[in-house]
């Protein structure tokens, strides 16, 4: 099965970064967001991606073009050209499609184009700026189940500030930094979807989380697989400086070793 993700944004709330490279190749511990959400794929043995590009597509290209030597020590024969790495050993052993969707297309948009690259099969979907600690194989698990043209992964968004447990004399019995919020679910990404939900979706000009999930909520083919556990947006300057500190410290709940 193939993992979409959706990498062509502008990512103007991050534009601390984004004026020099696309929203999910900010890094975190050094690697960027979107090696982070791969990983989390494939430690499920989910190993082919098929990247929408759009904003600065040329970055991501490059990126992947150049994993290998990045990685790796290497020796490079001037005369010919010729490239030796002396270990490939650590290196992922990924299958990645980057397919460039238009630089101002929405997400509906980037999703129809991907289509003939997808083939007649499942087919899993995500955003490229947010990670969480979803079981992947049980969420597949769960929309084989059902039987539906879709399902979406609700979460509880974190918090933005601490959260104080506070007793009836006024003492702080317990403080928890940007916890989960008890109650609402959003849409969290981390889609499994079927070839079927190509007649839904629209023009380069409408966003997937729009007309296509209303129409598919109204025909009654959207289902939501609950995760209560640990899920992140990384959406601003904080939640990346929060991300990343978390990942150094070697308390990365998305952590997948």
């Amino acid at each position: 099965m193939k993992t979409v993700i959706l990498a062509g944004g502008f990512g103007t709330r991050l534009s601390e970064f984004t004026a020099s490279i696309p929203k999910p190749m900010v890094e975190v511990g050094g690697k960027p967001m979107l090696w982070h959400i791969m990983n989390i794929y494939a430690k499920y043995g989910f190993k082919e991606f098929v990247i929408a590009l759009g904003y600065k597509a040329d970055v991501i290209k490059d990126y992947f073009y150049r994993f290998s030597t990045i990685r790796n020590d290497l020796t490079v024969d001037l005369a010919t050209g010729n490239i030796d790495l002396h270990d490939t050993k650590a290196l992922e052993d990924w299958k990645v499609h980057l397919i460039d969707t238009g630089l101002n297309t929405m997400t509906s948009g980037r999703i129809k184009r991907l289509m003939p690259f997808l083939g007649n099969e499942s087919f899993m979907l995500t955003y490229g700026d947010g990670v969480a600690n979803v079981n992947i194989e049980k969420l597949v698990e769960f929309h084989r189940s059902h039987g539906k043209l879709a399902t979406v992964t609700a979460v509880r968004p974190p918090s933005r500030f601490g959260g104080l447990g506070i007793t009836d004399d006024g003492l702080v019995s317990h403080f928890v930094e940007k916890p989960q919020i008890g109650e609402g679910w959003i849409n969290g990404g981390f889609f499994v979807l079927e070839p079927g939900v190509e007649e839904f979706l629209s023009g380069d000009e409408i966003a997937f989380e729009r007309d296509p999930m209303e129409k598919l909520v109204e025909a009654g083919e959207l289902v939501a697989y609950r995760h209560e556990d640990y899920w992140q947006c990384m959406d601003t300057l904080r939640d990346v400086q929060h991300c990343d500190q978390l990942w150094r410290s070697g308390e990365a709940p998305w952590k997948v070793w």
